[in-house]
């Protein structure tokens, strides 16, 4: 059985995985998550229509996020727990499609079945054979829109996968603005016409880029509602003795809920990858047993946590397949889903617990620590001080390095991109591509760390307050700031923030290692063209152009 997903940066050949996703994404696995998608599209059109005459659905809302979030790499390779989700399509599909006949009698907009698209028709098979039979006619290989418009159309596709997976994060903690799931069912209704116009389906995608802003801010004050404003930290990587629990992806309920369990139980808690951040909230590190941080990005798991004496817990997305030296002791917890692995329902950490409790636990060590902690509540508070020293010359250029961290080779031009940056220049990151440079001793300017941590890539929102406020103080656009940004990108969370980068006009992004598989020559073109956006070529070249 073959398959075909060139979603994320690492896509084999640089072209798309066609037989096994370098993800560890099976060929079954893919042809469900397309079906997944599918529906999702027909729902979203129903919902559409629904709203357009008035009326709207909670649980529908919620099912849209959740199917397009365990889409993203490396959330959910599960085939059982994918044919729930392809179950659960259908029957909010059939609900939504009640909804919009019982409507159509009572409002003036026309709701007519015959023109619905097929993803709206959609009626999954019983059978998982079956059900790989109707994958192929629907997967990317069996698009036919002209390259330009399949190209924008995975463009916005893999966008609203990012937006939903940040309004999850947001709707988890209570957060969420009616205006998001609007756009996302507009969004998807629109993805159902291969013949969009190309300006039409651009637009939409820029759109995403704005909707996503406010999605990104909302999730900013579930954050700091519930945790606190981050303040700048510095968190330990040695290890203390004793029983461990390891907690990697973004989910910071998801650790307080394990951090309440834990305490008092003789266990220590470490952060993995992206939740390295959480130990700068004052309602996290308020507990003595978060003990710090462990290991770095998410793509050297497989090694960090080789023969590791604890129980480790998976949050959001980032797993990798786990190896059989700990797959025993790995959990995972909300869409992320590996076969055979145990999954956390409800927050319910107890058998985590209990394995992490049975095992040797870990010897301690000695090794440096990392800042975190530098959001926007706590740079801005050094404003003036920030804005004196760019005057006094003090400070001459501001980087932002940052975005996703992978493993395909050509990732190092980060690290040394971050070590020829000059001294007098100051380096904002985010996100798991800090990893590549977080370790390096940048030393200070006036006080203020040249590198500062700005957070998970769920807080680009800061780095984009913070650019916006120092445009603000020199009265000038965020274009003509001597600030430079450098992204990195792996998936699609990545991509909807390049989306908000590019619709707030920013222009002279650099974006590496690789330019999306998923975009076409003439797309490539139209986005240097419009927004002048570069690919990495070498360090010394792009620095020596970002300070000309």
């Amino acid at each position: 059985m073959d398959m075909f997903c060139y979603q994320c940066e690492q896509t084999a050949r640089g072209k798309g995985c066609d037989y096994l996703g370098i993800c560890g994404k099976e060929p079954e696995v893919a042809a469900l998550q397309d079906i997944i998608v599918h529906q999702a599209k027909g729902v979203g059109y129903l919902a559409h229509q629904a709203r357009r005459m008035g009326r709207v659905d909670d649980g529908v809302d919620r099912y849209v996020l959740e199917a397009l979030f365990t889409t993203v790499t490396n959330v959910n390779f599960d085939p059982e727990r994918l044919l729930h989700w392809i179950r659960r399509g259908s029957e909010v599909r059939d609900r939504l499609l009640a909804i919009c006949r019982e409507a159509a009698g009572r409002s003036a907009t026309p709701f007519d079945e015959a023109l619905l698209p097929a993803s709206a028709t959609f009626r999954p098979a019983a059978s998982r054979d079956e059900l790989l039979v109707q994958a192929a006619a629907i997967g990317i290989r069996a698009d036919k829109a002209e390259e330009d418009i399949r190209s924008l159309q995975q463009l916005l596709l893999y966008g609203l996968k990012g937006l939903a997976a940040y309004a999850e994060h947001a709707l988890v903690l209570g957060k969420q603005d009616e205006t998001i799931f609007a756009f996302l069912h507009e969004a998807l209704a629109a993805l159902n016409d291969s013949a969009a116009p190309l300006g039409a389906l651009l637009d939409l995608a820029m759109r995403c880029g704005q909707v996503n802003l406010r999605c990104m801010e909302l999730l900013d004050e579930a954050h700091t509602t519930r945790f606190g404003h981050p303040a700048p930290t510095p968190v330990p990587t040695a290890l203390k003795q004793g029983p461990a629990i390891v907690v990697t992806g973004h989910d910071l309920l998801d650790l307080e809920a394990l951090l309440q369990q834990t305490e008092g139980k003789g266990i220590n808690v470490y952060t993995h990858g992206e939740m390295l951040p959480a130990h700068g909230y004052p309602g996290l590190k308020k507990y003595a047993h978060l003990a710090g941080h462990y290991g770095t990005a998410w793509q050297n798991q497989q090694t960090e946590f080789d023969n590791l004496p604890a129980a480790i817990l998976f949050t959001t997305n980032c797993i990798q397949q786990p190896r059989d030296s700990y797959r025993d002791r790995t959990f995972t917890s909300g869409l992320v889903a590996w076969p055979g692995v145990t999954h956390i329902a409800n927050r319910d950490f107890a058998p985590l617990i209990t394995k992490a409790l049975s095992l040797e636990g870990l010897q301690a060590t000695e090794d440096l620590s990392l800042l975190t902690g530098c959001g926007h509540h706590a740079v801005l508070g050094l404003a003036d001080t920030v804005v004196a020293a760019v005057k006094s010359g003090a400070i001459r250029h501001f980087f932002l390095v940052g975005g996703c961290d992978g493993a395909r080779p050509g990732r190092n031009y980060y690290t040394e991109l971050a070590r020829q940056i000059p001294q007098d220049c100051v380096i904002l990151t985010l996100a798991c591509g800090k990893f590549r440079f977080n370790h390096l001793d940048f030393g200070t300017i006036g006080g203020i760390p040249r590198l500062l941590d700005v957070g998970q890539c769920n807080d680009a929102h800061s780095a984009i307050k913070i650019a916006v406020a120092l445009a603000g103080a020199f009265d000038c656009s965020v274009n003509d700031l001597p600030l430079s940004l450098v992204l990195s990108w792996y998936e699609q969370k990545a991509v909807v923030i390049l989306l908000s980068l590019l619709s707030l006009g920013i222009k002279g992004m650099r974006l590496g290692p690789t330019l999306p598989a998923f975009l076409s020559p003439n797309v490539i073109k139209v986005l240097v063209e419009k927004f002048d956006l570069k690919p990495i070529t070498t360090p010394s070249q792009d620095l020596a152009a970002m300070l000309a």
